[in-house]
């Protein structure tokens, strides 16, 4: 089962989205904006994504440029509980196959392929 942080509002995540479906895979989708990962997630996520925590941050979001909170970027278990209280700065779309795991940013959509 795929599981994909998602944002309606993201034509990335809307592609990548599409392309699960048209493969005939209905992912769970989380919206994360909505329902955040918790820290503990965002720094499994990495893991699988073999990424450092700082990789999963959109640096050109406001929530994070105008950051007076920001913890150090190598500080991986502050960074992912900052992400989890800030959910905007995360990386999105991500699919998650946690069965296998491996995941994907769908960045762009075609990444998500190599999870099928």
């Amino acid at each position: 089962m795929l599981t994909i942080y998602h944002n309606p509002r993201c034509s990335k995540s809307r592609q990548s989205l599409d392309l699960l479906r048209k493969s005939d895979i209905e992912p769970t989708v989380v919206e994360y904006l909505r329902t955040p990962p918790s820290a503990d997630r965002i720094l499994h996520i990495a893991g699988l994504l073999d990424l450092q925590v700082a990789d999963l941050l959109r640096r050109g979001e406001d929530v994070v440029k105008n950051a007076t909170d920001l913890p150090d970027l190598e500080d991986h278990a502050a960074l992912a509980a900052w992400m989890q209280r800030n959910p905007k700065s995360l990386q999105r779309p991500i699919v998650v196959d946690d069965e296998n795991g491996r995941a994907a940013v769908g960045r762009p959509p075609e990444n998500i392929l190599t999870l099928l």
